[in-house]
């Protein structure tokens, strides 16, 4: 199995159909459409999260881009995670000054 994950490509998809039977490649089709999703989702939701400064956005952006799974699961596991957090800070922070009239 590991030497299909090394080749890559069509000769691994060509391997895989060779030698698996077909819940095998059933199951790797599926994991690979999740890791696709799960990846572009990633993207999206550190190009949207209001609670991440400029910065940190372009830098969750190149890591997803350039480390794949790698990149979307740290970023689901720490940034990701703060997005709900930050943003209802924020929100409580400017109720509080639209309310006492500062704004």
């Amino acid at each position: 199995m590991w030497l299909i994950l090394l080749l890559g490509g069509l000769a691994g998809i060509l391997l895989l159909l060779a030698l698996a039977p077909l819940a095998v490649v059933v199951a790797v089709a599926l994991f690979g459409v999740f890791l696709m999703v799960f990846w572009i989702w990633s993207l999206v939701n550190a190009i949207q999260n209001k609670g991440l400064t400029d910065g940190e956005k372009t830098g969750w952006v190149l890591a997803i881009v350039f480390f794949h799974f790698i990149g979307s699961t740290l970023y689901f596991f720490s940034a990701g995670q703060n997005r709900n957090l930050r943003s209802k800070g924020r929100s409580k922070h400017d109720a509080s000054l639209h309310r006492d009239g500062k704004r």
